[in-house]
């Protein structure tokens, strides 16, 4: 949630900011006048107040000089009701405000490109040697369905569509792949891992922007408060809503792995065959909470972690900063990594980082208490998958492929795998 202060004070700049990201002026204004409308209600229900008390303090003085008092008491009747009257239009005016607050998306960086849609996103570096292959590598589902290491059809069967049995290596591999990142996340990059319910509560959904607007993407629990999460963003965001914390504990670093929950709406038609965009993922996810003056140094920092275990695992690579029309609703800036899928002849992307800046904090009232006193104020908040545990399955079955049809396991997973070296027909 944007700081009001920032509307009333820099309303232009805030629309010309939103335009990047396709919005409409017209919430703006909208917000800034039923603002200005809202404080003056304030202002008008103070001095009725303000009258309302004087008067009292009139009758308590003619009460003790004998004098009449019934026409003053009637008037602060009056007075009452005006107040009670106000009172319900102050409250009313608030909630117009709030509510359209909630629709408002973060402003982006200025250190992002501006354009309406991902061509304008800008490339900052790629990493790793595509692989030449001497035959025509296959796609991931091919692969995975003829080592029978994944089932697709006995998935459609107990789900529907855009679910996956994984089996035997398979599922050792997805398994293998999640220690594996929570290992380097924990032990070299500092990291505190959590495991977060994977049902929340609608509050904890608006603290990290994904309600109400994105509502569809969602799966709720029918008849109750509970939402499956999207992604462990949301648990582990909320686990400091409506907390202050120290300065000195700041940055602080959680990981967490958790199922990950996705209607897809409006992705129709997008990547239906096989893994890449499915209702039920795997995902390791990183989340910080900065000191405002450090966050897009600790995104550098968040985007780095992430790429250390591509790099592990010797997967080629490139990261991009989005455009302003291709970021998310709460993003300030994000950075995409981009795996390479031999398959497709192209990159896809496996992690998104982003620094959400005061935008998160302030929707969940977020805070910190400055080291040498003074007023508390919002931390920053960051996330970034480190990373979606599908795709990187899905990315060293392409990557790894062999011309007789077998998967090389990378060095860094064999130890997670009893030693297995490579996925073999059986």
């Amino acid at each position: 949630m944007l700081d009001i202060q920032r509307i009333r004070s820099n309303k232009e700049e805030v629309i010309e900011l939103l335009s990047r990201k396709g919005f409409e002026e017209q919430t703006i204004v909208d917000i800034f006048n039923l603002d200005n409308e809202w404080r003056k209600s304030i202002s008008d229900l103070e001095n009725i107040k303000a009258k309302k008390n004087n008067l009292s303090k009139e009758i308590g003085k003619l009460k003790r000089e004998g004098k009449e008092t019934e026409p003053l008491f009637k008037e602060i009747e009056n007075l009452s009701k005006d107040i009670a009257n106000y009172e319900k239009e102050v409250k009313e005016k608030e909630e117009k405000i709030n509510l359209l607050m909630l629709t408002v998306p973060n402003t982006p960086h200025p250190s992002v490109p501006v354009g309406r849609d991902e061509t304008s996103n800008r490339e900052e570096k790629r990493w790793g040697e595509i692989k030449s292959f001497d035959f025509e590598p296959k796609g991931h589902d091919e692969i995975g369905e003829s080592l029978s290491i994944v089932d697709f059809k006995r998935a459609a069967k107990i789900s529907g569509a855009r679910f996956v049995v994984y089996k035997g290596l398979g599922a050792k591999l997805e398994r293998a792949l999640i220690t594996f990142m929570l290992d380097v996340h924990t032990k070299e990059n500092g990291y505190l891992e959590v495991l977060p319910p994977y049902l929340v509560k609608a509050q904890a959904l608006y603290g990290t922007g994904n309600l109400p607007k994105f509502e569809a993407d969602l799966f709720k629990i029918s008849s109750s408060d509970f939402y499956l999460i999207p992604t462990a963003e949301v648990p582990v965001t909320n686990l400091h809503r409506e907390e202050i914390l120290n300065e000195e504990s700041l940055p602080i670093s959680y990981c967490a792995f958790t199922p990950c929950f996705r209607s897809e709406a409006g992705s129709y038609g997008k990547d239906t065959k096989g893994m890449i965009r499915q209702h039920q993922f795997h995902k390791v996810e990183l989340v910080k909470f900065s000191h405002p003056d450090d966050s897009y140094n600790q995104l550098e920092k968040l985007t780095l972690d992430a790429e250390k275990i591509l790099e592990y695992l010797k997967l080629p690579y490139r990261r991009i900063t989005l455009s302003s029309g291709d970021m998310s609703f709460s993003s300030a800036k994000t950075y995409d990594l981009e795996v390479y899928l031999p398959s497709q002849k192209t990159y896809r992307e496996i992690s998104s980082c982003s620094n959400f800046e005061d935008f998160q904090a302030r929707r969940a009232d977020i805070r910190f208490k400055p080291k040498g006193g003074g007023k508390t104020r919002f931390v920053h908040t960051l996330n970034g998958s480190g990373l979606a545990v599908g795709r990187t399955f899905v990315a060293i079955v392409e990557n790894y492929q062999q011309k007789d049809g077998s998967v090389i396991i990378p060095d860094v997973l064999r130890k997670y795998l009893d030693g297995v070296d490579v996925i073999e027909r059986v």
